[in-house]
Parts: structure tokens; sequence; C-alpha cells
């Protein structure tokens, strides 16, 4: 486990739940029966963070329930669920859930998604797949998550080359699961799709410093209306709604998991002034920070309860 402290408790951080960094290749990927870990663990994964990883999942059997950051989605059988790097996750399995789980280091599937962003948009969105009416080949789905774990297991020669061959089956199928689910009201130019990527990858990178939509619009080396153009045409919002929703997604990471003021929160975030924060928060999330996290506190004190019944 690598937890990050700052004298504060933080949300713990894996490569693969519960065992330390050490034990694993964290450049490549790693992958076992669903059973093995969660069994150990009652069915129960605590709410944590993979910071370079993303994890895919099949559900062969059973099912319940899996919480990405604010979203909480029902896991159903025949199912892939999409972990993306460094969202903090928790997830409930009813007793016997089965399937397979690919943790993959995100150089290492950018590298076999070969620069076709379509991929790398399937894995940067959690999401539950079900495979039932789907389209695809169920089977095949199945064979190729069994056939990453062969090779992985095995070692005979030429075994991350074939372990590669069947990763990118798992790509493109959740490609294909992801075109099944796309608005086919969203128009997306080729240009377009290039300029929004683009612009999360440097609002991934810069919104801790509050830096606003010009900036990235000339780090970009287009105009602040082309890529305000560009994020409505992609997904119906404007270039600052898709920065200020990841600034405040960040935040309500904070004020749920980190032992942390408000004030403390802003600063983290780029914010010198505490009431502007707090005007900043409520506007967007509907309440202030601190309602906000007594309300999450009492919704998770709830849900324990429910489990100890």
């Amino acid at each position: 486990m690598n937890v990050q402290q700052s004298g504060k408790a933080s949300v713990p951080r894996y490569y693969l739940y519960g065992d330390t960094l050490d034990d694993v290749e964290l450049d490549f990927l790693h992958v076992e029966p669903l059973r093995e870990r969660s069994g150990k663990h009652d069915w129960t994964i605590r709410a944590h963070a993979h910071p370079d990883h993303v994890q895919i999942l099949l559900i062969e059997d059973g099912g319940g329930s899996i919480h990405i950051e604010e979203r909480e989605f029902k896991i159903l059988p025949l199912s892939i669920i999409v972990v993306p790097r460094a969202m903090v996750h928790a997830i409930y399995f009813n007793p016997g859930t089965d399937g397979m789980v690919i943790t993959a280091a995100s150089a290492y599937a950018v590298g076999v998604a070969q620069g076709e962003k379509r991929f790398l948009d399937a894995l940067s969105e959690p999401e539950v797949y079900p495979l039932v009416g789907s389209g695809v080949n169920i089977e095949a789905v199945k064979d190729a998550f069994e056939w990453v774990n062969r090779e992985y297991i095995w070692s005979a020669p030429g075994r991350r080359m074939a372990i590669m061959a069947n990763f990118l089956r798992v790509l493109v199928v959740l490609l294909r699961l992801r075109s099944v689910r796309t608005d086919a009201g969203i128009a997306a130019s080729g240009r377009d799709y290039e300029i929004v990527f683009r612009y999360r990858e440097l609002v991934e990178q810069n919104y801790r410093s509050q830096k606003g939509v010009e900036f990235y619009a000339g780090e970009l080396g287009i105009s602040a209306q082309r890529l305000n153009q560009a994020c409505k045409a992609r997904g119906a919002k404007t270039s600052s709604e898709l920065l200020h929703e990841r600034t405040i997604i960040e935040a309500k990471r904070y004020l749920v998991y980190m032992e942390m003021s408000v004030a403390e929160v802003g600063y983290e975030l780029g914010f010198s002034d505490p009431a502007y924060f707090s005007r900043f928060f409520s506007q967007r999330a509907g309440s202030a920070p601190g309602a906000y996290r007594k309300a999450h506190q009492l919704k998770r004190n709830a849900g324990r309860r429910s489990l100890a019944q």
C-alpha cells in the first residue's frame, strides 16, 4: 500500500488492493480471478485508488454495487466494469461473485492502444457495461480475459506479446461497448475530438493552479472561442464548465476522504481566499462544502449500518 501523507489521513492508494507496491510489476499489468482477492476481504473492497493504473473487471457470476467518485453503479452478472486511473472507488460484491480483474499500468495501456484515442477515452470514463444485448460476442470476451490470465501465469516464450495481443482484444471490446452507449446526437468532428482530448490532458496537469480558459487555449494554439466551440460540440458543456467540473471533483474527494478543513481544501486546490472557494463550490455543487461533507458522512454511516444488519 502507498498512502500519501501530509500529516493528515489520506485515501489508501494501491496497485493491487491490500498489497505493497514492491510485490508487482508497476509498468505492466496484473490479472487474477476476482474471487481470490475479494473473497478474502469478505467481498468488500473499501474506498481506495490506483494512482497510475486502470482496472477492467469482467463479472461472470454474482453482482453487487460499485461506488466510483460520486457515482454508484449496480453490478450485474455478465458485465464489464471500468475503473479509470486515480479514481477513488469502493466495491460491495455479493458473496460468491466471480470473474476476472485486469489491473494495467496507464503507460502500458497507452502503449497497447497505439495512440488510438478512442481506446483511451474508453479507459478514462467510469462505467459498467452489460454484455447481454450489447452485440458483442460474450464467449469471445470471456476467452480474451481467460487468455490474458493464462499467459500471465505461464512463462512460455512470447509471453508479453501474447498478453499484449489479448489485452488489445479487451480494449476492442470496451471500444465497441462504449460506442453502443455513445449519444448519436453529439456531433464530433475529428478536429474537435483532438482539441477536447488535449484540453482534458492539460486540465489534469494544471487544474490546481486555477488557470483560466485563456491559458489553456494559448497552450493549444487556438482561441478561447474555438476551444469553447469544440467542448460544446463534443459534450454539450463549455470549456469553463469542464474546467470547473474537474476542480469540483477533486474538492469533493478531499472533503469526503481527507481530514482537512474547508479552507485547507481550498488552498490545496489553488484558492487563496476560503470564502471565494466556498462560493465557487456552493454554486456548482448545490451545497456549501461543510454541508456537502456532513451529508456524505451521514450517507456513508447509514450504508455501514445497513451492511451490519
